[in-house]
């Protein structure tokens, strides 16, 4: 692929030609990275998600990410974003390679919850509702976040050759699995999870609701992309739809995330956008999740976008809140995938999946392990 030792540390999961292509298109290039954040109540649901240390905080946990890419430190809550035991944010990997890379950074807000204490742009005036009513945003709602988002896509492309787009968005694994299933997309019991027991049977219970709701069948909104996001998404989606199709007239794109970009991918091939500068992105451990099926979505939605895929060494870390990673929590998260590509690329392909693995244990020693020593002296 590249001749660089980087080069084995990117791997293409689906449409391999194109995914090669991709990457030589992108190497040695100037990126951007942009974090949408963003809510929907779906995530107040008990049991459907772990993004938070507690289910009080869930809400905080967008903006803390944003504010951790931003500043290293959080201002919204007094620690760095954890799952309940205790396993730190993908932001942590992100703020890493980016750092590594000096990839400049855009936070765009488009309905979270609270607001992140960071500059940046806000899209939506508020949060999705819960997915169980069939409601979760309006239709003037979803289209106006998308043509601004369209149009924020064309200004951030023209300062970069290859826009990455991430989110922090918790329950979005549901919303998008919902979104999948009302636009023919068989995604059941293959969307991924933060958590190693993916609650696979609450997501799909809560969707069938929310379809019902809604009057929705699989498959039946299908040409109504729109619908599908007003009735059963949330304001991510139309964000990082229309940052992508803005972004494409002048850059290529990276949807950085796990399975909600499949959902987001669906969404762009439904309006019609073309499908030849764009690559979804991930790590390691959303591609080999057993309970989950990233490499179907993507090949079920589009034969000409590629799936690339990292590894980024988690499992030789000395740090048991990394290796965690590797045995299956958290996986993703915050476009984490999408900026260890990104580094690499950049780098020509000199850096390595080790090189990777340090730059984030660093991250990690000055984020978590100092500020912790000083809170116990």
């Amino acid at each position: 692929m590249h001749n660089g030792d980087g080069s084995s540390s990117v791997r293409v999961a689906v449409n391999r030609g194109k995914g090669l292509e991709f990457l030589d298109s992108i190497v040695g290039k100037e990126f951007r990275f942009t974090l949408i954040v963003s809510y929907t109540e779906t995530a107040e649901i008990d049991g459907i998600t772990v993004a938070g240390a507690s289910k009080d905080l869930v809400g905080f946990t967008p903006p803390a990410d944003a504010e951790f890419l931003y500043h290293g430190r959080c201002k919204c809550i007094d620690a760095v974003p954890a799952t309940p035991d205790g396993k730190p944010t993908p932001a942590l990997i992100t703020r890493a390679m980016l750092r590594l890379a000096n990839i400049p950074l855009t936070i765009v807000d488009s309905g979270s919850l609270i607001k992140p204490m960071v500059p940046h742009y806000t899209l939506a005036a508020s949060h999705g509702r819960n997915i169980v009513h069939g409601h979760a945003m309006s239709v003037d709602e979803v289209d106006h976040i998308y043509r601004h988002s369209m149009e924020l896509g064309r200004v951030l492309a023209k300062s970069t050759d290859c826009l990455i787009i991430g989110e922090s968005i918790p329950a979005g694994t549901t919303t998008a699995l919902a979104v999948m299933l009302a636009m023919g997309i068989d995604a059941r019991f293959r969307v991924s999870s933060s958590m190693p027991n993916n609650p696979h049977d609450l997501k799909l219970r809560v969707v069938e609701e929310g379809m019902r709701s809604a009057g929705v069948e699989f498959g039946s909104l299908k040409d109504r992309p729109l619908d599908a996001m007003a009735m059963l998404g949330d304001p991510m989606m139309p964000c990082a739809a229309g940052l992508a199709i803005g972004a494409m007239d002048h850059a290529r794109v990276i949807l950085a995330g796990g399975t909600q970009m499949a959902a987001v991918l669906a969404i762009i091939k439904a309006l019609h956008a073309r499908l030849d500068d764009i690559a979804v992105t991930t790590t390691a451990y959303v591609v080999n999740d057993a309970t989950a099926d990233i490499r179907y979505l993507i090949g079920s939605i589009s034969s000409d976008v590629p799936l690339l895929y990292v590894d980024p060494m988690l499992k030789y870390s000395s740090r048991r809140g990394l290796r965690a990673y590797a045995e299956g929590f958290v996986k993703e998260g915050v476009g984490a995938g999408g900026s260890c590509i990104a580094a690499l690329a950049k780098s020509g392909f000199r850096l390595s999946a080790m090189d990777l693995l340090r730059a984030v244990e660093d991250e990690y020693e000055h984020a978590i392990e100092i500020p912790m020593e000083r809170m116990r002296k």
